[in-house]
């Protein structure tokens, strides 16, 4: 279990935000698989301030996904701070401030990783946010901006000393992106200066490697993102190891059946044509590494009509549970 604030959560895995991917579908089905807490997509601060339709379907959620944490960024200290209200009222358990994310339409505004030049920035922030939040409240960091301002250790401190209940590290510079690998030791030195609890995230792709973080790291819990694209039982599967457990891949029946669902789920909250156009790059995760899964993928994206793209969908499945079949006999 892993207590962060007043919320105890039922295990220390947690889904990471990543836009356009941890929508409720999404979400719902990661949950169901094991994480014990799950986050919004980014929602911008001035969006919501302003009353934006789109900004606003980021809050709805099922009632399943709970707890739920909702992530917010924005430059603007008293916009933050309402957001934080909207995002309670809306029904988040927990609020959580971008301090990382490395894309260029975000960190311009002074958003996201920008705020890491700055600690007094960082300092009004939270300071701001704490004040108007009245659920448990965490922030993502990055390990600076590039390697030549590493200031993670002053950044995480400033930001326990103004009331957050936790910080998730995310050890790579912003000016990195996602290139290189995560150096964990970051975690473990930011782990061993702050009292409050400290959440590992980066490149988590194999279950093992979420226990090895812990043991490297001493972090209090494991934030998964592109880990659990395309699998996202690997939460499941985390937690078997936990148990002495040996590791079990998805039955193909239940690889197809998540996939099914979250089209279906998918289509019930923006319509088929959307979901459709959003599923083709899930069916690119949810395949990779299977039989034959290079050629499906390549006929898979030039279909546009749904009725044809579930078609082509089963009978490659119902190919594959075929060939296991006679593999077995």
């Amino acid at each position: 279990m892993l207590k962060i604030g007043t919320l105890a959560l039922k295990n220390r895995l947690i889904m990471a935000p990543m836009a356009g991917i941890t929508n409720p579908p999404f979400r719902l089905i990661a949950k169901r698989l094991g994480a014990g807490l799950v986050v919004t997509e980014m929602v911008s601060a001035v969006g919501l301030s302003r009353g934006h339709e789109k900004t606003f379907r980021y809050l709805e959620s099922d009632p399943e996904e709970k707890p739920l944490s909702v992530q917010i960024f924005g430059a603007d200290p008293r916009i933050m701070a309402m957001a934080a209200e909207t995002a309670i009222q809306k029904g988040a358990d927990m609020v959580d401030i971008n301090m990382g994310c490395p894309a260029r339409k975000v960190i311009k505004n002074g958003s996201g990783g920008a705020l890491l030049r700055n600690p007094t920035a960082v300092h009004r922030m939270v300071t701001a946010v704490r004040k108007s939040c009245t659920v448990p409240l965490t922030v993502k960091i990055r390990a600076g901006w590039s390697a030549g301002e590493a200031n993670f250790l002053e950044i995480a401190g400033i930001i326990a000393d103004c009331g957050a209940d936790a910080v998730t590290v995310h050890p790579r510079f912003v000016k990195q992106g996602f290139s290189g690998a995560a150096d964990w030791r970051i975690i473990r030195e930011v782990k061993e200066k702050l009292a409050i609890p400290v959440i590992g995230n980066g490149d988590v792709f194999k279950p093992e490697l979420a226990l090895q973080m812990r043991e490297v790291t001493g972090c209090d819990g494991v934030m998964i993102g592109r880990g659990a694209l395309g699998n996202p039982w690997i939460f499941r599967q985390i937690l078997d190891l936990e148990k002495g457990l040996e590791v079990r891949p998805p039955e193909l029946s239940e690889r197809k059946e998540i996939i099914l669902a979250h089209f279906a789920h998918l289509s019930q909250i923006i319509g088929e044509e959307r979901a459709s156009k959003l599923m083709r790059g899930q069916l690119l995760w949810y395949t990779k590494g299977l039989p034959h899964s290079a050629r499906f993928r390549g006929a898979f994206t030039g279909i546009r009509d749904i009725r044809t793209m579930m078609a082509t969908l089963d009978r490659y499945f119902q190919t594959l549970m075929e060939h296991q079949e006679n593999v077995r006999r």
